[in-house]
């Protein structure tokens, strides 16, 4: 992999970790740089899958039933990371 390939990488999982964190509902407490490693994550496992059941094929422009994938297995792992971590705390205003 090429240093170009881990600068897209990481681009594209904090995208798709980002996405993954908006479709959580509530507020999430934990910081950005977890946030995009669960994105790399989902991106490399996403695409795995998609591949696995058929879904990603060699589409010009963007496969969105790929990305599909990878963005819920982003929220799934914001939320697991989420509730891991105690999203029950709150601050006192």
């Amino acid at each position: 992999m090429t240093v170009t390939g881990i600068i897209t990488a990481l681009i594209i999982g904090l995208i798709i970790g980002a996405l993954g964190r908006l479709v959580v509902p509530g507020r999430q407490s934990i910081p950005i740089w977890l946030t995009m490693v669960i994105g790399v994550v989902a991106a490399l496992l996403g695409t795995v899958i998609a591949n696995a059941i058929g879904i990603a094929t060699d589409t010009p422009g963007v496969d969105w039933g790929e990305l599909l994938v990878q963005v819920i297995l982003a929220a799934v792992g914001v939320a697991l990371v989420v509730g891991v971590s105690g999203r029950g705390r709150r601050t006192l205003p």
